[in-house]
Parts: C-alpha cells; sequence; structure tokens
C-alpha cells in the first residue's frame, strides 16, 4: 500500500510528473520504489510544485494509515526529503507566507566543513521557533492534502495495491489502465 499510495497521490496532483514505474520488489535499502520522470528540463520549480512533491512524498506513510490504521519505518526516506524540502522553501526561497519573501542563514562554502557546519545561523530563537512551526505546517498541510486524496480514491489504492502484490512492479501503461479501470 506505500507505494500504492504515492502512485495514485501522484496521478492526482495536477503539477506531478508523471508515474512511470511502481515496485515493491526490495532494492538495496528500498522497500520499493515509485518512480515519476519529468516530461521536460527543469531549472527551477514553484512554490506550487515543491508543495506538491511534499504530498507526493506524505502518499506512502499516508496510504499505510489510512489502509492499514498502523505507521512503519519505509517512510523514513520520505518524511526526510519532504522536511528537506520544507526547510529550503522557508529558510533559502523566501517561501513563507509567515516569515516572508527572506532567507535565513549564510551559505559558507568550507569544503572540509561537514554539510550542518556548512550554514551559519543569522537569526534570533524568536525566528528559529517561527522556521520550525513554518516547516511543520508545510509537511502537515502535504500530510492532510494527501489524505484527502487517498479517501476519496480508495478503490484506486485498492486496485494499484492489489496489481502490485500480484505482479510486484508496473510500468506507467500497466498503471495508467488500473487507475482508469478502477
Amino acid at each position: 500500500y506505500h507505494e500504492a499510495g504515492h502512485a495514485v497521490v501522484q496521478k492526482m496532483i495536477p503539477n506531478a510528473d508523471p508515474v512511470h514505474q511502481i515496485s515493491i520488489v526490495p532494492r538495496g535499502r528500498a522497500g520499493g520504489y515509485t518512480i515519476s520522470l519529468p516530461q521536460q528540463d527543469k531549472y527551477y520549480m514553484s512554490k506550487i510544485e515543491l508543495e506538491d512533491q511534499i504530498v507526493t512524498l506524505m502518499g506512502g506513510r499516508v496510504a499505510e494509515k489510512v489502509v492499514l490504521d498502523d505507521i512503519s519505518t519505509g517512510a523514513k526516506n520520505d518524511l526526510e526529503r519532504a522536511t528537506t524540502i520544507a526547510r529550503k522553501m522557508v529558510t533559502e526561497y523566501g517561501m513563507s507566507d509567515t516569515l516572508g519573501p527572506m532567507t535565513f542563514g549564510t551559505d559558507h562554502d568550507e569544503v572540509f566543513l561537514g554539510k550542518d557546519f556548512a550554514r551559519s545561523r543569522n537569526y534570533s530563537e524568536e525566528i528559529a521557533a517561527n522556521i520550525d512551526k513554518e516547516i511543520r505546517s508545510i509537511v502537515e498541510n502535504g500530510y492532510r492534502r494527501a489524505e484527502e486524496i487517498l479517501r476519496a480514491n480508495l478503490n484506486k489504492l485498492h486496485a494499484v495495491a492489489n496489481a502490485l502484490l500480484e505482479r510486484e512492479k508496473l510500468d506507467k501503461d500497466e498503471f495508467e489502465e488500473i487507475f482508469a479501470n478502477a
């Protein structure tokens, strides 16, 4: 259901790249994957596109919760990626309605320092708390949107999950057919 959740949410999001392949066959540290391919090269992304990426990343965790009434460690990477996107939206891209069109922290191009040390803080504890609230709000909004999408499309979620259990892997055309017929 985790991978089916990603795919169904991604299909329902207008700005998302199309689903290319879904698999529940474990590869490396991943228990499965949902691959999407952009229709064209992109050099920048809009706020809406970044928010939609977070929604699709939340699709797996939400599917587990909605269908199984439990969650697993399988969403670890999705949660990390969603949080990173939200953090960059707020601190680097000036995409926070609350904090405004500003950046927070400064980059240092120190070759020998780890990534956590390469960005210094140039803001107060109050701003840091507001940054944390804004990041949380963006990720939680993504979670809520994914939940709305999956609850409204439970039949499609079940159909894709059942097809994955049967075949283990779906390509774009197979996914589109299952989705359309559900």
